[in-house]
């Protein structure tokens, strides 16, 4: 499998050897532990001993080392793994991230750049590699399958077979991210198909997006060599994937929660290999409840035996993407470790990556390292008014986006409008709860932008929200009252070179900008973390009620989840493959 190798000399191996039999004194001794054994589901009491960044013994046997540290009978684990993230998501630098998750215990994760590849290409991807250099923090990437993710949308960029051929080479590279297209692959589209035969050949995995599907279309999904989903609409869904040997990603991020629904699934053991992923996850979710650490003391608390949990957010996902050095605690394996005080509260005390301290008690203790990236303003706009955001139904009744609060699913709803009798223009009613919602190409400057409306906003005062982070082409996405507040919001992301915006009145009320991609931003993880509760403050001045106010706006021009979406051509019914006339 074509993955990163350790490299490893035959004097490192004696050292080890010789650490292990207590020829010679290992790094650093761990005594007294309540060590989770992954293989066996069972917690031992036990010392661990660690050289060059390895371990070298597990069990009661008294090691000589440089250092020792008593743990007095607290437990100890592998290092966690987020087995699917995006990294854009946190709006955060992958140097600044780290800081934020490594206290948590996470000490790998595995990033879908697509996000970035959607804006920048091989570029963007490349920029996010060079970032995640040298960090207390192991990033390795899938490469993007689906950029753009669908026909129906604009990005800045396209990544055909060959050039997703060329990324699967790079040494940090896994496999092949999120096959979205499943019709492509349900239809044997020859481009598909070339991009999944590119990483199945390398015996590299390929990551599945398919909601909704069932019966033969999901068999044929699978047949395709697709062996992880975490898409699934439904507990049946989830249960038929299982069944066919996929690896379940259960997600918690931001805007789309779903381990409460299948907390019963994990307590009665019918998910067969499953992991917890956070997808897309922001800052503030981070600082304020923590990374896998959060969902590990969920999932316990809940039913799932400790061990059993810890297995699965350790050695499941590490084995399922190849990673064959780490994901548990025994001779041999990389020594990535968290401490924690019980495995009840799983609070962290000691994270350990490479055999290195990197955080004691909730506070990052590694060296600080940003790796400088060069930006542009990505953000290409041609010259538009207020008339580019004005909306004349056709009909009293008009199909309507219908928000679906913590999932990023939406509704094909039909609903009855107002409109100005002399203008014939959609006027705001904050008695219905609809709001104008606009997708303005933002790469090429051709003009383009594609009008409709939503349900779930609850704006009761006349404003918008504006982003640049519109999944998955990251167009520009506002949603508003009126055309005015719409058009304030736009000029200010081209102004920023992307981020996101509220304005009420004609006023900039909040910002925060992210000047990488239109996606990331520079600053701090506490400056970013601030600006996003100044953001979300804003929007509930507004009336705005949803737990993610821009996670859930990033996710309307998602054309490749159900139902109806807005996409800079108009909004798009995903389940028939049409744009409809408002």
């Amino acid at each position: 499998m074509s993955k990163p190798v350790a490299r490893v000399d035959a004097q490192t191996l004696r050292r080890r050897v010789r650490v292990a039999l207590g020829q010679e004194p290992g790094d650093l001794v761990l005594r007294d532990g309540q060590v989770v054994n992954v293989f066996t589901e069972q917690v031992e009491t036990a010392n661990v001993v660690l050289a060059d960044g390895w371990i070298a013994g597990v069990g009661l046997f008294e090691w000589p080392a440089h250092e020792t540290v008593s743990l007095s009978g607290q437990a100890v684990l592998p290092g966690l793994i987020d087995a699917h993230m995006h990294l854009e998501s946190t709006l955060l630098l992958p140097g600044e991230l780290a800081k934020v998750i490594v206290p948590h215990g996470t000490t790998t994760v595995v990033a879908d750049p697509h996000e970035i590849a959607n804006v920048a290409g091989v570029a963007g991807i490349e920029l996010l590699i060079h970032a995640s250099t040298g960090l207390p923090l192991d990033v390795f990437f899938m490469a993007p399958s689906c950029v753009p993710a669908s026909p129906w949308e604009s990005a800045g960029a396209v990544l055909d077979a060959a050039t997703v051929e060329e990324v699967l080479k790079h040494p940090g590279v896994l496999g092949l991210a999120e096959m979205m297209n499943f019709p492509g692959v349900i239809n044997q589209q020859p481009e598909v198909l070339q991009k999944i035969a590119g990483a199945s050949s390398r015996g590299m995995p390929v990551d599945g997006h398919a909601p909704g599907l069932t019966g033969q279309q999901l068999l044929a999904y699978a047949a395709a060599g697709i062996h992880s989903d975490h898409e699934s609409i439904t507990v049946e869904e989830a249960l038929a994937k299982a069944a066919l040997g996929m690896l379940v990603q259960v997600r918690e991020g931001s805007s789309a929660r779903s381990l409460d629904c299948y907390l019963p699934l994990l307590a009665e053991g019918r998910l067969g290999d499953w992991c917890l992923v956070t997808d897309d996850i922001h800052v503030d979710d981070l600082m304020d409840h923590g990374h896998m650490d959060n969902l590990l003391r969920r999932v316990v608390a809940a039913g799932v035996p400790a061990a059993h949990a810890v297995r699965h957010l350790s050695l499941i996902p590490a084995r399922h993407y190849g990673l064959s050095d780490r994901g548990a605690i025994a001779p041999g394996y990389r020594a990535d470790l968290l401490v924690v005080q019980d495995l009840t509260s799983f609070e962290p005390h000691t994270v350990i990556k490479n055999g290195q301290i990197v955080a004691r008690t909730g506070v990052y203790q590694a060296e600080e390292r940003q790796p400088a990236v060069k930006f542009e303003n990505t953000v290409r706009l041609a010259r538009l008014d207020d008339r580019d955001f004005e909306l004349r139904p056709n009909s009293n009744h008009c199909p309507v986006i219908g928000i679906v609060p913590d999932t990023i699913v939406t509704r094909h709803e039909s609903r009855s409008v107002r409109a100005d009798p002399a203008t014939k223009r959609w006027v705001f009613d904050p008695e219905e709860d609809v709001s104008l919602v606009a997708c303005v190409e933002r790469h090429r400057a051709t003009g383009r932008v594609g009008m409709g409306l939503a349900r779930g906003f609850g704006f009761r005062r006349a404003g918008a929200l504006g982003s640049s982070v519109a999944h998955d082409a990251h167009n520009l996405v506002t949603a508003g009252t009126n055309p005015g507040d719409m058009l304030a919001c736009v000029r200010t992301l081209e102004e920023m070179g992307g981020g996101l915006v509220v304005v009420s009145a004609g006023s900039v009320v909040a910002r925060l900008p992210l000047q990488v991609a239109g996606l990331v931003s520079t600053e701090n993880s506490r400056t970013v973390r601030r600006q996003l509760g100044e953001l979300t403050e804003a929007a509930r001045s507004l009336g705005c009620t949803l737990p993610a106010p821009f996670g859930t706006l990033s996710f309307l021009c998602l054309s490749v989840i159900p139902e109806l979406r807005i996409t800079d051509r108009g909004v798009l019914d995903v389940v028939g493959q049409r744009l409809i006339e408002l």
